[in-house]
């Protein structure tokens, strides 16, 4: 069969607007679903990757998320910065998941069955609890029809790093945070982890998104990354 056409790599970032009435539209969603959303848009991670995030991948006290080889798309093992907001959201869910499975042990003593224990899985599935979530397609579809919005959750990452880029992060750092394969000869000798540069960079993205979401105007602002 012949190629319907040309296959085009989607270039949708969503404007300030849309990202508040993404953003808005993601309120009346689960926790769990509430979380994953947001955390793709501040984190610029995959969709797989963070639905496969464990409790003992992330440090709420330093705000480090380690993603293992074994869930990077890449397969290479990848340290995520957590701003002061995709913090927040993570210990508010760790919150509502303890109060959730007291709720489910409370029912299931009742019937006299074996309590159900504290999944790994920052997003479990809905009936696996030991599995984690794997599709959010009905949540983007209700995302979708609340926001009145075309798009599709991997232009979450993709507005997040050009909107990065735009606030003055250096595309290496961008391609850092993205876990981008490099290739080269600087790929072979270049082994900084880029650590702290990955960190100011999402503080600020974290920053300039609360301001986006307030409906304020921000003051352009290009930073200075260097290593010291």
């Amino acid at each position: 069969m012949k190629r319907p056409g040309k296959e085009r790599p989607r270039d949708r970032v969503l404007t300030p607007e849309e990202i508040r009435r993404f953003w808005a539209a993601t309120e009346v969603e689960s926790p769990p679903i509430r979380a994953a959303f947001r955390l793709r848009l501040l984190t610029a991670q995959r969709g797989g990757e963070v639905l496969s995030m464990r409790w003992r991948d992330v440090d709420l006290e330093t705000r480090w998320w380690v993603i293992p080889g074994e869930f990077a798309k890449n397969g290479l093992s990848h340290r995520v910065p957590l701003d002061a907001q995709a913090g927040s959201i993570l210990e508010e869910l760790c919150d509502w998941l303890e109060l959730r499975i007291e709720e489910i042990n409370v029912l299931r003593a009742k019937k006299h069955l074996e309590p159900k224990v504290f999944s790994d899985w920052v997003f479990p599935s809905r009936w696996y609890a030991d599995e984690p979530l794997e599709w959010t397609r009905k949540a983007t579809g209700r995302l979708k029809d609340l926001s009145d919005l075309d798009f599709r959750p991997h232009d979450l990452r993709r507005t997040a790093a050009s909107l990065m880029t735009g606030a003055g992060t250096p595309r290496v750092v961008v391609q850092k945070i993205l876990n981008h394969v490099e290739t080269g000869v600087t790929a072979v000798y270049d082994r900084y982890s880029y650590d702290m540069e990955k960190r100011v960079a999402l503080d600020v993205w974290g920053r300039q998104g609360a301001v986006i979401l307030a409906n304020e105007q921000a003051t352009p602002k290009v930073l200075a990354f260097s290593r010291v």
